[in-house]
């Protein structure tokens, strides 16, 4: 310290000198020394330096002086506050001066201490008195109108200083304000210019009163209107603190708080209905109503924490508007007038023109709020921003251009636009495609890759807008093609880059091929052979198939044809990896390139594809087979001369799907598809016959038995789709079949797989020309094997829908005639029901409802079964007519008065009618629970009066009849916690499932699979508390702000501190040896 205060003493005799040079060095080198962090000044020293400086403030020499005034800042932060004052006091003084150099060297040296003062949110004791000190001399300077030069100055200063220690100074303010006013009519333009400039810094920091004051003042003046001079300068000054003030002009009640704390509680405010938004799911269209404008008149907030807190809320509030819940899909739910939705859509004007000008603010936090409210607003709402892009694209072009935003921004601008050009009609962006692309395309050159990345995706959904395929576009995509290629080419060829980057240039560049394949001329064989090396590329492989598939499907027949040579082989083996997404890709693009690439094609080629085919066609992955059975379907369309290829392994494995119980569904419908392109190719040994021995050979011959019968249905199935491709094979065939169920020596599984063959083949084709086919079938009603009579009741009932003229009055004569055979019957006339167009059964409704009636009160529940579901499928072909004369037969006319009835059993079909509700339309039944719920709850409990003993032999039984209603009961509440969970009352839900766990066994099964939705709760919030003790064993983990609130929150649950320490104590006995917190 000696040898520091020894140097500076020193320089201070230097600064002596008559030389100015001297001068100049030494401050030059104080200034050097001032500017450490290590310097310590004693008080002798500092007053010695202060002394001195201010001494050549009044240097002859100009750079001594300009040098000895940037000595001040490091200065004023190194000695002691009263030297402070000193020098502020004298620069003061000199601001009066006659000299006019001094008054503005000690003009800069006032800006250059206030700057240098700590901020005013520091509370520093420093800048307060500084700050009066300062004000008092600056008030009687700019009052006294002697020299306008140095009320110039002093309103300079002024201004600096409010603006940036304003809040320090809240007790001059009334008298700043009176010092400044008069100003406003000063002769001197500057003058009123600098006054107004001060004034409008005065406005962000000032009370209400002072604020109230100003513009009564201004407005008054106003309305006097004394010189068109003056005029102007008022309105420029209203206009100076709308710029800075502007929420609190009109606004005052809203902001009543002297130091301007209610800021606050609009955060609070703000959080509380994002916590309440995202609790309470039913009060939903209550939200949307209110909240959503609430929240949309608050997006102006001036406060950039605030703001983002009411951003977040909004956010909260669309996510719950989101259908994620099946019911608010459900299409009968969106008939009721006002749902969520359609409130949010009629509100989305307000929510754009809230936005679209905060999208060019300077905080890139807001910013980021706009684009994540836009995209939520548009994954909830498709199509919402139609009428209203033109104001948003140059918002989002801004932050594209914006050379100082982060790339976070940046990258929110890109995925925002992906979103909106996802969900938008091409023809909306047309106007917008030239200022779009050039901003789009300098982001897929950004050296950030995640930029890339978000750039390449929106390129790829910009090639579907310039030219989208789909639909007729007159838009001009030529001017754009060069930029858009040449972007994505060049990520294309980089090998050192990152995987996402490789793979959405791959995407992108197959969508631009496929879009503008026709405009790239010589680039296009080139870009192909990148293709070819991505596809030998084991990371990239998967990415490229689609990326080929999608151009071989493009309606602009690319020309594939020098890649196919090398590419189909890689396809094919890529058949034989053991990647199932890839398999799936691959059949995809091989099937596509077979359709339109026919004549491109070598045998050689299809040949290696079919060798990989075998293994694909199994039933253990039924989805993999039914894309490989499509391939071989376009195959025999297309190449029928390759498939005498198939008959030895492929086909084995085809006629073994055929019998796995397994195949249904799409797989079904593809098998059906293949048999029927198969059998026209006429290939050799697959023709009909040949076809139709491999098919039925197992039943017929008994080597190998059919265990299940879903297998003799697809059988049967397959058979029919033979005989629609070969009509005239037909007659013979179902000659055969009828023969087979006559013939007493036919086993069972060749009657019954006789029967379903006829049915299938009767369902297409008219058999009303086989005489003996009814009698044949009626016959069979009677087999002692139950699996024939049900193949011969749905065979009748498929066969009359090839003919209801000639089957329909047939199976009713019968079902009136033959009471014996009336269940088996029906199950036909269900069949004719479910399957019959509309129109074919529209003559025959009358006749069926009245028969159906009368068999209602049948005393085999069996059959009255089957009745109500044909009464039920029947009233949909005339739900106006039918429906009325449904409800018309329950006693009351309301179904819900059926949960009350005393008849124990309507109560229990009631509650599974209920059920089926619950499942498949939530949305008739969620308004009703308020009603339902006690009735249901009330059938869960055990009642005395419904057990009976019954005596077997020496034996006594207890039998409960209430047994099965309380099983339909809990099977309720488990639909019910599916699908309107948020209108439940969890813990009276609890209690009844609780005494469920004490019932008999089978209600106890059900009970508890209600309960183990629960449990899995519980065992999630188990592991969260298991996460959080393993972090508290880190050291000093408990220091961490976030780690001691989140403990707080944990405490504040009502039944997480219970599971957290029975999980300490576990860990604390096991010491935690299998997690490993290192």
């Amino acid at each position: 310290m000696a040898s520091a205060s020894y140097h500076i003493s020193n320089l201070l005799e230097k600064m002596t000198s008559s030389d100015k040079d001297f001068r100049f060095m030494a401050t030059n080198d104080l200034m050097t020394e001032l500017q450490k962090d290590s310097i310590k000044l004693d008080d002798d020293s500092e007053r010695k330096v202060v002394k001195m400086i201010l001494k050549l403030l009044e240097d002859k020499n100009g750079e001594v002086q300009n040098l000895a005034v940037k000595c001040l800042g490091p200065l004023v932060s190194k000695v002691k506050e009263y030297q402070v004052e000193t020098i502020v006091d004298t620069l003061c003084t000199n601001m009066l001066s006659d000299k006019e150099q001094l008054r503005d060297i000690s003009s800069i040296g006032l800006k250059t201490v206030i700057g240098e003062l700590p901020p005013a949110s520091s509370g520093s004791a420093l800048a307060a008195n500084v700050c009066k000190k300062i004000t008092g001399r600056l008030t009687s300077a700019i009052a006294k109108q002697e020299d306008v030069s140095v009320q110039l100055e002093a309103l300079d200063i002024m201004a600096d200083m409010l603006s940036r220690q304003g809040g320090l100074l809240v007790n001059f303010h009334p008298s700043i304000l009176t010092c400044l006013l008069p100003q406003l009519t000063s002769p001197r333009l500057a003058v009123r210019k600098r006054t107004i400039i001060a004034l409008g810094h005065l406005v962000m920091s000032c009370g209400n009163i002072v604020f109230v004051d100003l513009i009564e003042h201004l407005l008054s003046e106003l309305s006097k209107n004394d010189s068109m001079s003056t005029t102007r300068t008022y309105i420029q000054c209203i206009a100076a603190i709308s710029r800075q003030a502007g929420h609190r002009i009109g606004s005052d009640d809203e902001y009543s708080d002297d130091d301007d704390m209610s800021w606050k509680v609009r955060r609070a405010a703000a959080k509380c209905l994002d916590v309440v938004v995202s609790t309470r799911h039913e009060m939903l269209p209550e939200f949307c109503k209110t909240v959503s404008p609430a929240l949309i008149s608050r997006f102006k907030e001036r406060e950039e924490n605030v703001k983002a807190d009411v951003f977040h809320a909004y956010l909260s509030l669309l996510k719950q508007t989101r259908p994620v819940q099946s019911w608010l899909c459900d299409p009968d739910a969106m008939e009721q007038g006002e749902t969520p939705l359609t409130m949010l859509q009629s509100q989305v004007p307000n929510i754009v023109k809230a936005l679209h000008k905060q999208m060019k603010e300077k905080s890139v936090k807001t910013r980021q709020c706009c684009f994540n409210m836009l995209t939520e607003l548009v994954n909830v709402l498709p199509g919402a921003l139609t009428q209203h892009v033109p104001v948003l694209v140059p918002g989002i072009i801004f932050s594209l251009n914006d050379k100082s935003s982060s790339s976070n921004l940046k990258i929110d601008a890109l995925s925002c636009l992906y979103v909106i050009l996802c969900n938008h009609s091409p023809q909306v962006f047309h106007p917008h495609v030239q200022a779009l692309v050039p901003p789009v395309v300098a982001c897929v050159g950004d050296p950030f890759y995640k930029i890339t990345s978000e750039a390449l995706l929106v390129t790829q959904q910009l090639v579907k807008v310039i030219r989208p395929l789909d639909q007729p576009s007159s838009f001009d995509a030529t001017p754009y093609i060069k930029d858009l290629f040449t972007c994505t080419i060049k990520r294309l060829q980089a090998a050192d880059i990152d995987q996402e980057v490789k793979e959405r240039a791959i995407s992108c560049m197959g969508q631009i091929i496929c879009n503008l394949g026709d405009n790239l001329g010589s680039d296009l064989p080139n870009t192909l052979q990148i293709f070819l090396e991505r596809l030998k590329n084991e990371i990239t492989r998967l990415t490229t198939v689609k990326a080929l598939t999608l151009i071989a499907g493009s309606p602009l027949k690319i020309d594939l044809r020098p890649v196919l040579g090398e590419g189909v082989p890689i396809l094919a083996s890529f058949l034989r990896k053991n990647q199932r997404a890839l398999k799936l890709g691959t059949l995809s693009a091989l099937d596509i390139l077979i359709k339109n690439y026919s004549d491109s094609l070598t045998v050689a080629m299809i040949d290696a594809v079919l060798d990989e085919l075998p293994p694909l066609i199994s039933e253990s992955d039924m989805h993999v087979s039914q894309m490989a059975i499509s391939f071989l379907t376009t195959l025999a369309k297309v190449y029928p001369s390759s498939l005498s290829k198939i008959s030895g392994s492929i086909l084995n494995e085809l006629i073994g799907l055929v019998r796995s119980p397994l195949l249904q569904g799409g797989a079904l419908s593809a098998m059906l598809d293949f048999f029927q392109a198969l059998v026209v190719t006429g290939t050799n040994n697959l023709g009909y016959m040949d076809l139709l021995r491999m098919l039925t050979g197992p039943v017929y011959s008994q080597s190998t038995a059919l265990t299940h019968k879903q297998s003799y249905y697809s059988i049967a199935k397959c058979v029919a789709a033979l005989t629609r491709a070969c009509p005239k094979e037909g007659p013979a065939v179902v000659g055969q079949f009828i023969q087979d169920v006559k013939n007493s020596r036919s086993t069972d599984s060749i009657r019954l797989l006789a029967l379903l063959s006829l049915g299938e083949v009767g369902h297409h084709i008219d058999l009303s020309g086989q005489l003996e086919l009814k009698s044949v079938i009626l016959e069979a009603f009677s087999s002692p094997s139950e699996e024939v009579k049900s193949a011969a009741s749905y065979a009748l009932g498929s066969i009359s829908v090839g003919n209801l003229p000639e089957y329909l009055p047939f199976v009713l004569q019968e079902i009136t005639s033959q009471p014996k055979r009336q269940y088996l019957l029906l199950h036909s006339l269900k069949e004719i029901i479910s399957s019959a167009s509309v129109v074919g059964l529209k003559p025959y409704v009358e006749n069926i409802w009245a028969l159906l009636l009368k068999h209602c009160e049948c005393a085999e529940e069996g059959t009255r079964n089957v009745v109500a579901e044909c009464l039920g499928k029947l009233t949909l072909i005339d739900p106006e007519t039918l429906l009325p004369r449904l409800k018309g037969y329950l006693i009351s006319g309301d179904f819900l008065k059926t949960l009350e009835d005393p008849d124990l059993n309507v109560r229990r079909v009631a509650l599974v009618t209920f059920n089926s509700a619950a499942h498949n339309k939530p949305s008739l039944i969620r308004d009703l629970l308020d009603t339902v719920l006690p009735h249901l709850y009330n059938e869960t409990k055990v009642r005395k009066e419904l057990i009976r003993e019954v005596e077997m032999g020496p034996f006594k039984h207890t039998v409960d009849d209430g047994l099965d209603i309380r099983k339909a009961a809990f099977e309720c509440m488990y639909t019910l916690l599916d699908s309107c969970l948020d209108r439940l009352d969890i813990f009276e839900f609890l209690n009844h499932v609780e005494d469920g766990l004490k019932d008999h066994y089978d209600i106890k099964v059900k009970a508890n699979s209600v309960k183990q939705e629960f449990e899995k709760q519980d065992e999630l919030k188990r592991s969260a508390m298991r996460a959080v003790a393993a972090l508290l064993t880190i050291p000093e983990a408990e220091k961490s702000p976030l780690m001691s609130e989140f403990q707080s929150q944990i405490s504040s649950n009502p039944e997480l501190p219970a599971i957290f320490e029975s999980i300490q104590k576990d860990s604390s006995s096991t010491n935690l040896e299998s997690m490993d917190t290192s």
